[in-house]
């Protein structure tokens, strides 16, 4: 084999394996990283985790078609969506959901699904109203000190078949609304950070096609918000705190 065809062979396998890449990344699963602390306690800042892009159907790669899926979304998922951030100037008051705002420039959020379509949602007094039903909490021991300082008040939310973490600032009324009727083939979305989160109680519900997926697993937690290119330099391997017991956690409810 001359060297000509051997670097030929070798710029298609490649090429291939680009290709494939890029495939697996669009139609089964994706990696993503916590930059905020909008989802504590469920998912801390710096945690790196898988999401699963076939279970509610992955997108044709380049097209708006989206194949059927294993399951629809349900009340309780984790789920990582793109949202618009529209250029105004004012922070935290520029996004939108990305189908009402086509134009402007998409980034991905990460939330758990609270309302379904259909779902009548209210925020009053600090507390959850899904249908009438209050979504009860119970209250746990102790406090959740987030990375600034800041003491939160933990409970154990009950948000139907899903018992998941959540957090309340004992220093914030709450984000209030006024009731809410979720329409068809949309979801409201929340923070498990409940006062600490810019979710669908400020710039309304996503739409199923703007989904893409639930966040199942974490595979690498440190204490950085560092993207990804940080986490493969060699040095922060040793300076940066690694939480070796997050890695492998599984994510969405504690139980069902």
């Amino acid at each position: 084999m001359t060297t000509g065809h051997a670097i030929q062979e070798q710029v298609v396998t490649l090429v291939l394996a680009v290709v494939i890449a890029l495939l697996i990344r669009a139609t089964i699963v994706e990696p993503f990283r916590i930059p905020s602390g909008s989802m504590l306690p469920t998912l801390l800042i710096g945690d790196h985790l898988f999401v699963n892009k076939f279970l509610y159907g992955p997108k044709i790669p380049f097209t708006d078609y989206r194949l059927p899926g294993l399951r629809e979304p349900e009340r309780g998922d984790v789920v990582v969506f793109e949202v618009a951030r529209v250029p105004n100037g004012v922070p935290n008051s520029n996004i939108v959901p990305a189908d009402r705002r086509p134009d402007a420039s998409r980034e991905d959020f990460v939330k758990r699904i609270v309302g379904m379509p259909g779902d009548r949602i209210e925020v009053r007094d600090n507390k959850l109203y899904v249908n009438h039903e209050l979504v009860e909490k119970v209250r746990l021991e102790g406090a959740f000190i987030d990375d600034e300082g800041a003491a939160l008040d933990p409970y154990s939310e009950i948000l139907g078949d899903c018992v998941h973490g959540a957090l309340d600032d004992p220093h914030k009324l709450g984000l209030m609304r006024t009731p809410f009727v979720v329409e068809p083939d949309r979801y409201f979305m929340m923070g498990d950070n409940r006062d600490n989160s810019n979710d669908s109680r400020q710039w309304g519900t996503v739409r199923l096609d703007e989904f893409k997926g639930p966040a199942f697993i974490i595979y690498w937690s440190w204490a950085s918000d560092g993207n990804f290119f940080q986490l493969l330099n060699p040095v922060n391997w040793f300076t940066v705190e690694k939480r070796w017991g997050r890695v492998f956690s599984r994510i969405g409810c504690d139980s069902s």
